[in-house]
């Protein structure tokens, strides 16, 4: 289980309403589920954990269970809250917590009262972000693609029989279709609709929000808008979405590649990148990728003392033609230069033998310039991001190289192991404690390649 934070209560009236916060960025995001949620089951399987996380990444996020849903007071079946009263319910929730102003993401059915919200509250509210919502899902004239009765009429009976014991809400292959066949995601979504409501709580819902109309608050609505959907949602039209955007000034609707309609399934890292940017204006930061590699250190030996018996114009003379003999070998030896570090290089290579073999050849070429340099080499995996690399395995290649005397190429154990049975010789330079790395290394000198 994915512990989740502490659940508190807002006094909505005479109801208690079950929420918790997360997170301590410097914007409120209130996050307004579908019509049931659990605030303490959302957080024990990791489709839905992982991406709340992520928006508590950067953001203060407040999580909430309606009125008769989850954690907060239960209501009859025959008092289920209007539109109306759910709406003040997210506002006794941002009262309780002491929020002024903030955006409401609105998910699925969760979307109409953000909405209707943002059309009531203008000055709480910061922005509003949707994802596979409606603001009014039956068919009739003037929205033609939306779900006919006879098929809402079905889904509410599939909800009252099967409700977190097969179909629920509706079957994975039609909510959920990139995770249907994963039975742990199964599991899970049956569990958290049994912790969400009771199968009748479950079916009356159904009838309240499939009639919500917040078609006429729309041009109301004055925050800044953003309108997410799924491609090929097989549950929802894609024209609920187009139809929101359309009659909000400035909305923006964007169609999401993938055919889900449960916000939590699917590629929720899109979802939440958009939702990152819309709010904040930057992105959240691409990965940098891991890779297996060998790294080379190169420097020129009594650099120091050469540049000054030498001058300076000698000197630049001296490190351009230096410079240039180091890129043709990388480029003979299929070596990435990663950057220049003054009077040497760090390069990286996908084969030990390879590098070594490209060291040896630099030490050589940069002989004709009557200058020697020193390189350094270790394998290991290594962190790409921007134009740099970083990791353990190039803080170890840059410790090689301080010990290796002027016209050496030394390298440590690993590239040693990984290049047993090829044709290069080595001296042992026995053990030594490298600077800011645990335990000791035994170094090699190259002795032929």
């Amino acid at each position: 289980m994915d512990g989740g934070p502490e659940t508190r209560y807002a006094r909505s009236g005479d109801i208690h309403i079950a929420y918790q916060t997360l997170g301590t960025g410097p914007i409120d995001v209130v996050f307004v589920s579908g019509w049931a949620s659990h605030v303490e089951g959302m957080w024990e399987g990791r489709w839905l954990a992982r991406p709340l996380r992520r928006i508590a990444e950067f953001s203060r996020l407040i999580v909430y269970d309606k009125r008769g849903t989850g954690m907060s007071d239960p209501v009859p079946v025959r008092e289920l809250p209007t539109l109306e009263t759910r709406v003040d319910d997210v506002r006794a929730v941002l009262e309780a917590v002491g929020s002024e102003r903030a955006a409401l993401v609105g998910a699925n059915e969760g979307g109409a009262v953000a909405l209707m919200f943002a059309a009531l509250h203008p000055d709480k509210t910061a922005a509003v972000a949707l994802i596979n919502a409606s603001a009014y899902a039956r068919q009739d004239p003037s929205t033609p693609w939306g779900v006919p009765d006879h098929i809402l009429e079905r889904r509410t009976a599939e909800m009252r029989d099967r409700w977190g014991v097969d179909a629920g809400s509706g079957p994975p292959d039609r909510l959920a279709p990139s995770i249907a066949d994963d039975p742990e995601f199964v599991r899970f979504f049956r569990h958290y609709q049994r912790l969400c409501a009771s199968p009748g709580v479950a079916a009356a819902l159904a009838g309240t929000v499939f009639t919500d109309d917040v078609r006429p608050a729309l041009p109301l609505v004055q925050a800044p808008t953003l309108v997410l959907h799924r491609a090929g949602n097989r549950a929802l039209d894609t024209r609920h979405g187009e139809y929101i955007a359309e009659r909000i000034a400035g909305a923006r609707y964007l169609e999401l590649p993938g055919d889900d309609h449960l916000w939590f399934s699917g590629d929720t890292d899109e979802v939440v990148d958009e939702i990152q940017e819309f709010l904040t204006g930057v992105r959240r930061p691409v990965p940098a990728e891991r890779v297996l590699a060998a790294v080379l250190f190169t420097d020129i030996a009594d650099s120091t003392h050469l540049a000054a018996t030498l001058g300076d114009r000698r000197w630049r003379q001296i490190l351009d033609e230096h410079h240039a003999l180091i890129r043709r070998q990388l480029v003979r030896f299929r070596g990435v230069e990663v950057k220049t570090t003054g009077d040497g290089f760090l390069a990286t290579f996908d084969g030990p033998a390879r590098a070594i073999r490209c060291a040896v050849a630099i030490r050589d070429a940069v002989r004709s310039l009557g200058i020697e340099i020193r390189a350094g080499l270790h394998a290991g995996e290594i962190a790409r991001h921007d134009q740099d690399v970083s990791g353990i395995a190039v803080h170890i290649g840059a410790r090689v190289t301080d010990l290796a005397k002027a016209g050496e190429v030394v390298v440590s154990s690993t590239v040693r192991e990984l290049v047993a049975g090829s044709d290069i010789g080595f001296s042992d330079r026995g053990e030594h404690d490298l600077r800011g790395v645990p335990g000791t290394w035994r170094l090699y000198a190259v002795d032929s390649a």
